[in-house]
């Protein structure tokens, strides 16, 4: 069963990389690529494909933005598999309502898995509405969690046998080093509770707070300078006292230049 699909992504590169990882599983025949959400929606309505790579980041019009367009004109939603960068949260929620992603840099194998799931998923001949009311839950939840870690403006710190509430617009950035997550704020510095800065990162603002880094958590509004660094990489400078520079991945070198138009 060869399916058809279309790519929408704001890069260059990371359209190129995809359509040549399906060409080599094969099974896939790429029909359309889009650079941007508006041209996302309309080759979608215009070629009605199988299934569709839809980044996730994307200025303007973002990948969930896409979908929304799609169900409010009550397009035929094909096979969606987003592509994203890592959020805790996004892949839970794609898991549970069973919309499948990858993770850039992308990766054959697990490419390869999300195709198996489209395939079974349109062998089912499950009813288009049941495909389109589960991808509108998955926005709605996004949209919900987002509202909620608006809300929350504290959050718990220890420091010096001592419990603080710190606002999260306080927060400069978090790291973590051998299991214990550090918090830096504003005029102070204390241990989160949390595991992982995956769990810290689902109780903050997704609009404030970004994953630069594996190791590193930083709210986007407190960032002072942009470094160019080596290789076409940069570190961020952070505006606390010691003003700490961060490295950002190369993973997450894209969604920096978006950040500030680099």
């Amino acid at each position: 069963m060869s399916l058809s699909a279309v790519i929408v992504d704001d890069e260059q590169l990371a359209r190129d990389e995809l359509a040549y990882l399906l060409q080599s599983i094969g099974d896939v025949d790429v029909i359309a690529q889009g650079k941007n959400g508006v041209e996302g929606v309309n080759l979608i309505k215009e070629h009605n494909p199988d299934l569709v790579f839809l980044d996730v980041q994307m200025p303007g019009l973002d990948g969930f933005g896409v979908i929304k367009k799609l169900l409010d004109r009550k397009v035929a939603m094909p096979q969606v598999i987003f592509a994203t960068a890592f959020d805790q949260y996004a892949v839970k929620a794609f898991e549970v309502n069973a919309v499948d992603y990858v993770l850039k840099p992308y990766d054959k194998k697990r490419i390869a898995q999300a195709i198996d799931k489209a395939k079974k998923n349109l062998e089912s001949a499950e009813p288009a509405p049941s495909n389109d009311q589960r991808i509108d839950a998955l926005v709605k939840m996004l949209e919900q969690k987002t509202e909620q870690k608006a809300g929350q403006s504290k959050i718990l710190l220890k420091a010096n046998g001592r419990m603080f509430l710190v606002d999260q617009k306080d927060i400069c950035f978090a790291s973590i080093e051998d299991g214990v997550i550090t918090v830096v704020a504003a005029n102070m510095e204390g241990q989160s509770n949390c595991r992982t800065l995956e769990e810290l990162l689902d109780s903050l603002d997704p609009g404030a707070f970004w994953r630069a880094h594996r190791s590193f958590l930083v709210n986007i509004n407190r960032i002072k300078e942009v470094v160019p660094w080596f290789k076409s990489s940069y570190q961020i400078r952070m505006d606390d006292r010691k003003q700490t520079e961060i490295p950002v991945s190369r993973a997450q070198t894209k969604r920096l230049r978006e950040l500030f138009g680099l």
